[in-house]
Protein backbone atom coordinates (compact mmCIF):
# COMPACT_ATOMS: atom_id res chain seq x y z
CA UNK A 1 0.00 0.00 0.00
CA UNK A 2 2.86 2.41 0.77
CA UNK A 3 6.17 3.19 -0.90
CA UNK A 4 7.53 5.19 2.04
CA UNK A 5 6.97 5.26 5.78
CA UNK A 6 7.86 8.48 7.55
CA UNK A 7 8.20 8.58 11.33
CA UNK A 8 7.29 12.03 12.61
CA UNK A 9 5.10 14.84 11.26
CA UNK A 10 7.32 17.83 11.99
CA UNK A 11 9.04 19.85 9.28
CA UNK A 12 11.62 17.16 8.45
CA UNK A 13 9.01 14.46 7.82
CA UNK A 14 6.30 16.69 6.36
CA UNK A 15 8.52 18.37 3.75
CA UNK A 16 9.81 15.02 2.48
CA UNK A 17 6.28 13.58 2.48
CA UNK A 18 4.99 16.52 0.42
CA UNK A 19 7.85 16.16 -2.08
CA UNK A 20 7.34 12.41 -2.44
CA UNK A 21 3.59 12.77 -2.93
CA UNK A 22 3.71 15.62 -5.43
CA UNK A 23 7.01 15.14 -7.27
CA UNK A 24 7.35 11.37 -7.67
CA UNK A 25 3.68 10.39 -7.15
CA UNK A 26 4.42 7.74 -4.53
CA UNK A 27 2.34 6.79 -1.51
CA UNK A 28 3.45 7.80 1.99
CA UNK A 29 2.39 6.74 5.46
CA UNK A 30 3.24 9.20 8.23
CA UNK A 31 3.29 7.82 11.77
CA UNK A 32 3.11 10.46 14.49
CA UNK A 33 3.23 9.86 18.24
CA UNK A 34 1.37 13.05 19.18
CA UNK A 35 -2.27 13.88 18.53
CA UNK A 36 -1.42 16.56 15.96
CA UNK A 37 0.80 17.28 12.98
CA UNK A 38 3.48 19.99 12.99
CA UNK A 39 5.86 18.69 15.64
CA UNK A 40 7.17 21.43 17.93
CA UNK A 41 5.95 24.08 15.46
CA UNK A 42 2.32 23.23 16.20
CA UNK A 43 0.21 26.27 17.09
CA UNK A 44 -3.45 27.02 17.72
CA UNK A 45 -5.81 29.95 18.36
CA UNK A 46 -6.97 30.16 21.99
CA UNK A 47 -10.15 31.58 23.54
CA UNK A 48 -8.59 35.07 23.47
CA UNK A 49 -8.23 34.90 19.67
CA UNK A 50 -4.45 34.73 20.08
CA UNK A 51 -2.28 32.24 18.18
CA UNK A 52 -0.25 30.26 20.71
CA UNK A 53 2.92 28.32 19.91
CA UNK A 54 2.31 25.28 22.10
CA UNK A 55 5.96 24.23 22.35
CA UNK A 56 7.57 27.66 22.64
CA UNK A 57 8.11 30.53 20.19
CA UNK A 58 9.09 29.73 16.63
CA UNK A 59 10.39 32.62 14.52
CA UNK A 60 11.08 31.93 10.86
CA UNK A 61 14.25 33.51 9.49
CA UNK A 62 16.57 32.51 6.66
CA UNK A 63 19.01 33.72 4.05
CA UNK A 64 18.02 30.82 1.82
CA UNK A 65 15.67 31.96 -0.95
CA UNK A 66 14.90 28.38 -1.99
CA UNK A 67 13.58 27.59 1.51
CA UNK A 68 11.59 30.83 1.74
CA UNK A 69 10.05 30.30 -1.71
CA UNK A 70 9.22 26.69 -0.91
CA UNK A 71 7.35 27.57 2.29
CA UNK A 72 5.62 30.43 0.48
CA UNK A 73 3.70 27.78 -1.48
CA UNK A 74 1.82 26.98 1.72
CA UNK A 75 1.36 30.32 3.48
CA UNK A 76 1.07 34.08 3.20
CA UNK A 77 3.50 35.98 5.40
CA UNK A 78 3.46 38.75 7.92
CA UNK A 79 6.89 40.34 7.81
CA UNK A 80 8.29 40.43 11.31
CA UNK A 81 11.63 41.46 12.80
CA UNK A 82 12.23 39.75 16.14
CA UNK A 83 13.62 41.79 19.03
CA UNK A 84 14.68 40.47 22.42
CA UNK A 85 15.44 42.20 25.70
CA UNK A 86 17.28 40.82 28.71
CA UNK A 87 16.49 41.69 32.32
CA UNK A 88 19.90 42.68 33.73
CA UNK A 89 20.50 44.53 37.00
CA UNK A 90 16.88 45.56 37.28
CA UNK A 91 16.19 46.81 33.76
CA UNK A 92 15.57 45.49 30.27
CA UNK A 93 18.42 45.94 27.78
CA UNK A 94 18.97 45.02 24.13
CA UNK A 95 20.06 41.48 23.24
CA UNK A 96 22.19 40.24 21.54
CA UNK A 97 24.64 42.46 23.40
CA UNK A 98 25.75 45.19 20.98
CA UNK A 99 27.07 48.75 20.90
CA UNK A 100 23.65 50.11 21.89
CA UNK A 101 23.60 47.84 24.93
CA UNK A 102 26.87 49.36 26.15
CA UNK A 103 25.07 52.68 26.64
CA UNK A 104 22.11 50.98 28.31
CA UNK A 105 24.21 49.38 31.05
CA UNK A 106 27.22 51.70 31.50
CA UNK A 107 27.71 55.43 32.05
CA UNK A 108 28.31 57.30 28.78
CA UNK A 109 32.05 57.84 29.32
CA UNK A 110 32.70 54.15 29.98
CA UNK A 111 30.45 53.10 27.10
CA UNK A 112 32.29 55.40 24.68
CA UNK A 113 35.67 54.06 25.77
CA UNK A 114 34.56 50.45 25.33
CA UNK A 115 32.96 51.19 21.96
CA UNK A 116 36.18 52.77 20.67
CA UNK A 117 38.21 49.77 21.85
CA UNK A 118 35.83 47.32 20.15
CA UNK A 119 35.75 49.30 16.88
CA UNK A 120 39.54 49.57 16.96
CA UNK A 121 39.86 45.80 17.19
CA UNK A 122 36.95 44.39 15.19
CA UNK A 123 35.11 45.20 11.98
CA UNK A 124 31.75 46.95 12.26
CA UNK A 125 28.80 44.56 11.86
CA UNK A 126 30.94 41.58 12.84
CA UNK A 127 29.93 39.03 15.47
CA UNK A 128 32.38 37.90 18.14
CA UNK A 129 31.65 34.90 20.35
CA UNK A 130 31.77 35.64 24.06
CA UNK A 131 34.29 32.89 24.69
CA UNK A 132 36.60 34.36 22.02
CA UNK A 133 36.29 37.82 23.55
CA UNK A 134 37.30 36.43 26.93
CA UNK A 135 40.71 35.51 25.49
CA UNK A 136 41.60 39.14 24.69
CA UNK A 137 44.62 40.60 26.52
CA UNK A 138 43.43 44.26 26.55
CA UNK A 139 42.02 45.13 30.00
CA UNK A 140 38.99 47.02 28.63
CA UNK A 141 38.09 44.24 26.22
CA UNK A 142 38.51 41.74 29.04
CA UNK A 143 36.24 43.88 31.19
CA UNK A 144 33.39 43.93 28.68
CA UNK A 145 33.89 40.23 27.93
CA UNK A 146 33.65 39.36 31.62
CA UNK A 147 30.61 41.58 32.07
CA UNK A 148 28.70 39.95 29.21
CA UNK A 149 29.87 36.50 30.29
CA UNK A 150 28.71 36.98 33.89
CA UNK A 151 25.53 39.00 33.31
CA UNK A 152 24.18 37.61 30.04
CA UNK A 153 25.77 34.28 29.25
CA UNK A 154 26.91 32.20 32.21
CA UNK A 155 23.75 31.87 34.29
CA UNK A 156 21.43 31.62 31.29
CA UNK A 157 23.57 28.81 29.90
CA UNK A 158 23.59 27.02 33.25
CA UNK A 159 19.80 27.21 33.44
CA UNK A 160 19.28 26.22 29.80
CA UNK A 161 21.72 23.31 29.63
CA UNK A 162 22.43 22.34 33.22
CA UNK A 163 26.14 22.64 32.36
CA UNK A 164 28.89 25.26 32.56
CA UNK A 165 29.51 27.14 29.29
CA UNK A 166 32.95 25.57 28.83
CA UNK A 167 31.37 22.11 29.02
CA UNK A 168 29.14 22.84 26.00
CA UNK A 169 30.22 22.36 22.40
CA UNK A 170 31.53 25.53 20.72
CA UNK A 171 28.72 25.53 18.16
CA UNK A 172 26.29 26.25 21.00
CA UNK A 173 28.37 28.95 22.67
CA UNK A 174 28.98 30.58 19.29
CA UNK A 175 25.24 31.23 19.11
CA UNK A 176 25.69 33.89 21.81
CA UNK A 177 27.79 36.63 20.18
CA UNK A 178 28.69 40.22 20.86
CA UNK A 179 27.48 42.27 17.88
CA UNK A 180 29.86 45.04 16.84
CA UNK A 181 26.79 46.86 15.56
CA UNK A 182 23.83 49.06 16.44
CA UNK A 183 21.36 46.60 15.01
CA UNK A 184 18.97 45.55 17.80
CA UNK A 185 17.30 42.81 15.77
CA UNK A 186 17.77 39.31 17.15
CA UNK A 187 18.24 37.91 13.64
CA UNK A 188 19.84 39.59 10.65
CA UNK A 189 18.67 37.18 7.92
CA UNK A 190 17.32 38.51 4.63
CA UNK A 191 13.95 36.78 5.01
CA UNK A 192 12.19 37.16 8.37
CA UNK A 193 8.48 36.51 8.63
CA UNK A 194 5.65 34.78 10.45
CA UNK A 195 2.97 32.70 8.67
CA UNK A 196 -0.17 34.83 8.75
CA UNK A 197 -2.44 32.03 9.91
CA UNK A 198 0.16 30.17 11.95
CA UNK A 199 2.39 27.16 11.36
CA UNK A 200 -0.26 24.47 11.69
CA UNK A 201 -1.98 25.78 8.55
CA UNK A 202 1.30 25.27 6.66
CA UNK A 203 1.38 21.61 7.66
CA UNK A 204 -2.29 21.11 6.82
CA UNK A 205 -1.72 22.39 3.28
CA UNK A 206 1.56 20.54 2.92
CA UNK A 207 0.05 17.18 3.86
CA UNK A 208 -3.33 17.54 2.15
CA UNK A 209 -2.70 15.08 -0.67
CA UNK A 210 -4.31 11.76 -1.62
CA UNK A 211 -0.89 10.05 -1.62
CA UNK A 212 -0.35 10.91 2.05
CA UNK A 213 -1.95 9.03 4.93
CA UNK A 214 -1.38 10.02 8.55
CA UNK A 215 -1.65 7.96 11.72
CA UNK A 216 -1.76 10.19 14.82
CA UNK A 217 -1.54 9.06 18.46
CA UNK A 218 0.63 6.18 17.28
CA UNK A 219 4.05 5.13 18.54
CA UNK A 220 5.94 3.87 15.48
CA UNK A 221 6.81 0.63 17.27
CA UNK A 222 3.11 -0.23 17.41
CA UNK A 223 3.03 -0.71 13.64
CA UNK A 224 6.67 -0.76 12.50
CA UNK A 225 9.47 -3.02 13.70
CA UNK A 226 13.18 -3.21 12.88
CA UNK A 227 14.48 -6.80 12.86
CA UNK A 228 17.88 -7.92 11.56
CA UNK A 229 18.36 -4.64 9.65
CA UNK A 230 14.97 -5.03 7.93
CA UNK A 231 11.73 -3.12 8.56
CA UNK A 232 8.34 -4.73 9.06
CA UNK A 233 5.09 -2.80 8.67
CA UNK A 234 1.89 -4.24 10.19
CA UNK A 235 3.76 -7.52 10.61
CA UNK A 236 4.81 -7.79 6.95
CA UNK A 237 8.27 -7.15 5.52
CA UNK A 238 8.35 -3.59 4.19
CA UNK A 239 10.04 -3.25 0.81
CA UNK A 240 10.06 0.54 0.69
CA UNK A 241 12.11 3.20 2.46
CA UNK A 242 11.69 4.35 6.06
CA UNK A 243 12.44 8.00 6.77
CA UNK A 244 13.01 8.36 10.49
CA UNK A 245 12.88 11.74 12.24
CA UNK A 246 12.55 10.55 15.83
CA UNK A 247 15.17 9.80 18.49
CA UNK A 248 17.81 7.51 17.05
CA UNK A 249 18.55 5.91 20.43
CA UNK A 250 14.86 4.98 20.78
CA UNK A 251 14.89 3.38 17.32
CA UNK A 252 17.61 1.00 18.49
CA UNK A 253 16.05 0.41 21.92
CA UNK A 254 18.76 2.40 23.74
CA UNK A 255 21.28 -0.36 23.04
CA UNK A 256 24.26 1.85 23.93
CA UNK A 257 22.40 3.98 26.47
CA UNK A 258 20.29 7.13 26.33
CA UNK A 259 21.35 10.21 24.39
CA UNK A 260 20.82 13.19 26.74
CA UNK A 261 18.39 15.97 25.86
CA UNK A 262 17.14 19.10 27.57
CA UNK A 263 13.43 19.54 27.95
CA UNK A 264 11.20 22.45 28.96
CA UNK A 265 8.40 22.93 31.44
CA UNK A 266 6.20 25.48 29.66
CA UNK A 267 3.80 27.61 31.71
CA UNK A 268 1.11 29.55 29.83
CA UNK A 269 -0.58 32.45 31.61
CA UNK A 270 -3.44 34.65 30.49
CA UNK A 271 -2.91 38.22 31.72
CA UNK A 272 -5.91 40.49 32.15
CA UNK A 273 -4.42 43.50 30.40
CA UNK A 274 -3.69 44.42 26.79
CA UNK A 275 0.12 44.08 26.91
CA UNK A 276 2.57 42.50 29.34
CA UNK A 277 5.99 43.53 27.95
CA UNK A 278 7.47 45.77 25.24
CA UNK A 279 8.76 43.04 22.91
CA UNK A 280 7.90 39.45 22.09
CA UNK A 281 10.64 37.91 24.23
CA UNK A 282 12.41 39.00 27.41
CA UNK A 283 15.27 36.84 28.69
CA UNK A 284 15.99 36.40 32.40
CA UNK A 285 19.61 35.20 32.57
CA UNK A 286 20.13 35.81 36.30
CA UNK A 287 16.74 36.18 37.97
CA UNK A 288 14.09 33.48 38.58
CA UNK A 289 14.12 29.86 37.47
CA UNK A 290 12.68 30.47 34.00
CA UNK A 291 14.91 31.54 31.11
CA UNK A 292 12.52 33.77 29.19
CA UNK A 293 8.98 35.08 28.81
CA UNK A 294 7.31 35.25 25.40
CA UNK A 295 4.20 37.32 24.68
CA UNK A 296 2.48 35.95 21.59
CA UNK A 297 0.49 39.06 20.61
CA UNK A 298 3.75 40.66 19.51
CA UNK A 299 4.29 37.77 17.09
CA UNK A 300 0.69 37.34 15.94
CA UNK A 301 -1.27 40.60 16.43
CA UNK A 302 -4.77 39.91 17.77
CA UNK A 303 -7.81 41.95 18.68
CA UNK A 304 -7.94 41.05 22.35
CA UNK A 305 -8.05 43.02 25.59
CA UNK A 306 -6.10 40.20 27.22
CA UNK A 307 -2.66 38.86 26.45
CA UNK A 308 -0.97 35.46 26.85
CA UNK A 309 2.58 34.87 28.05
CA UNK A 310 4.74 31.75 28.18
CA UNK A 311 7.44 31.09 30.77
CA UNK A 312 10.11 28.48 29.98
CA UNK A 313 11.67 26.38 32.74
CA UNK A 314 14.49 24.15 31.40
CA UNK A 315 14.82 20.67 32.84
CA UNK A 316 16.39 17.29 31.95
CA UNK A 317 14.56 15.09 29.47
CA UNK A 318 13.06 11.93 30.94
CA UNK A 319 11.72 9.16 28.72
CA UNK A 320 7.93 9.10 28.71
CA UNK A 321 7.61 12.12 30.99
CA UNK A 322 8.40 15.14 28.81
CA UNK A 323 9.59 16.21 25.37
CA UNK A 324 13.18 16.11 24.05
CA UNK A 325 13.86 19.65 22.80
CA UNK A 326 17.61 20.17 22.60
CA UNK A 327 20.41 17.63 22.12
CA UNK A 328 23.15 18.21 24.70
CA UNK A 329 26.33 18.75 22.72
CA UNK A 330 29.38 17.30 24.41
CA UNK A 331 32.20 15.17 23.07
CA UNK A 332 30.93 12.11 24.94
CA UNK A 333 27.42 12.50 23.58
CA UNK A 334 28.68 12.84 20.00
CA UNK A 335 30.67 9.64 20.41
CA UNK A 336 27.55 7.88 21.69
CA UNK A 337 25.52 9.19 18.75
CA UNK A 338 28.12 7.91 16.30
CA UNK A 339 27.64 4.38 17.65
CA UNK A 340 23.93 4.59 16.79
CA UNK A 341 24.69 6.14 13.41
CA UNK A 342 26.92 3.19 12.51
CA UNK A 343 24.08 0.85 13.41
CA UNK A 344 21.70 2.85 11.23
CA UNK A 345 24.05 2.59 8.25
CA UNK A 346 23.61 -1.18 8.25
CA UNK A 347 19.91 -0.75 7.43
CA UNK A 348 19.88 0.18 3.73
CA UNK A 349 16.20 1.11 3.70
CA UNK A 350 16.62 3.65 6.52
CA UNK A 351 17.06 7.40 6.02
CA UNK A 352 17.74 9.62 9.04
CA UNK A 353 16.80 13.29 8.97
CA UNK A 354 16.04 15.94 11.56
CA UNK A 355 17.08 17.20 14.96
CA UNK A 356 16.42 14.00 16.92
CA UNK A 357 17.53 11.50 14.30
CA UNK A 358 20.79 13.37 13.60
CA UNK A 359 21.29 14.54 17.19
CA UNK A 360 21.99 18.12 16.22
CA UNK A 361 20.36 21.52 16.57
CA UNK A 362 18.45 22.75 13.53
CA UNK A 363 16.80 26.10 12.99
CA UNK A 364 13.57 25.80 11.03
CA UNK A 365 15.12 26.88 7.74
CA UNK A 366 18.02 24.45 8.21
CA UNK A 367 15.77 21.44 8.73
CA UNK A 368 13.64 22.39 5.70
CA UNK A 369 16.79 22.82 3.62
CA UNK A 370 18.06 19.42 4.80
CA UNK A 371 14.71 17.74 4.07
CA UNK A 372 14.70 19.14 0.52
CA UNK A 373 18.29 17.97 0.07
CA UNK A 374 17.53 14.47 1.36
CA UNK A 375 14.60 14.22 -1.05
CA UNK A 376 16.75 15.22 -4.03
CA UNK A 377 19.71 13.01 -3.11
CA UNK A 378 18.18 9.93 -1.47
CA UNK A 379 14.59 9.76 -2.68
CA UNK A 380 14.06 11.41 -6.05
Amino acid sequence: MFDYVIIGAGFAGSVIAERIATQVNKKVLIIEKRNHIGGNCYDYKDENNIIIHKYGPHLFHTNNKEVFDYLSNFTDWRFYQHRVLAFIDGKNVSIPFNLNTLYEVFPKTIAEKLENKLLGKYKYNSKISILSLLKEKDDDLKFIANYVYEKVFKNYTAKQWGLKPEEIDAQVTARVPFYISRDNRYFTDKYQAIPKKGYTKIFEKMLNHPNIKIMLNTDFKEVCQLKDDEFYLFGQKFEGKVIFTGMIDELFNYKFGELPYRSLDLKLETVDKEWFQKVATVNYPNDYDFTRITEFKHIHPANSKRTVILKEFPKPYEIGKNIPYYPVFTKENRELYNKYKKMAEKTKSLILVGRLAEYRYYDMDDVIKMALKVFEEKVK
